[in-house]
């Protein structure tokens, strides 16, 4: 990035997994948390649910940054049509969990750059093959990890992930919860 320097990044994220990918990436960015509704329309395909929620972040910042580039992000799952989010309780974890227990799901991360007024939104989709997980294997996973804050109950650098993940087609960043490689490009775009 040092050839074409951006702006401060203002990571609108409390996820220590997006912090860590920003900083590995050897992006400056400061953390601002503010309260969003996370809801959505119905009738949203999953990669528009996931835009639509960062664009939705990223617009609560639009009047009060001025020239920082407001980065914005949302992960969500989706199996057999369904859109998982992130659990409310252990037991919606291991729910979660076995429905993905083997099965192919899609990771989708939507994200939002905002940077002077203008918005621009892309996603990312990763293919992820679950070998047949058991219930003890779910359960330990659940109570040792504690994974309410993951969509989909897991996360893939996680003990679940190393063990139950057959096959991943895609970026491995997306699915961890923000594709470096598309982020990489769209913010070295930004001053051209």
């Amino acid at each position: 990035m040092n050839n074409n320097p951006i702006p401060k990044i203002i990571l609108a994220s409390k996820s220590p997994r997006r912090q860590e990918l920003l900083r590995l990436m050897d992006m400056e960015f400061e953390v601002v948390l503010k309260d969003v509704d996370e809801s959505y329309p119905e009738g949203l395909t999953p990669p528009e649910v996931a835009v639509y929620i960062a664009r939705k972040k990223a617009e609560a910042f639009d009047q009060t940054v001025r020239d920082e580039v407001v980065l914005t992000a949302d992960t969500i799952v989706c199996v057999d049509g369904l859109i998982l989010g992130k659990p409310e309780t252990p037991a919606h974890a291991v729910e979660m969990l076995q429905m993905l227990s083997g099965k192919v799901h899609q990771v989708i991360t939507g994200v939002c750059l905002l940077y002077k007024h203008q918005y621009n939104v892309f996603f990312d989709v990763s293919e992820v093959f679950f070998r047949k997980l058991t219930l003890d294997e779910i359960s330990s996973y659940v109570t040792r990890y504690n994974p309410l804050d993951k969509a989909g109950s897991y996360g893939i650098q996680e003990r679940i992930g190393l063990i139950g993940i057959e096959k991943l087609s895609g970026s491995y960043t997306n699915v961890v919860g923000l594709p470096t490689e598309k982020l990489y490009a769209q913010l070295a775009d930004l001053n051209k």
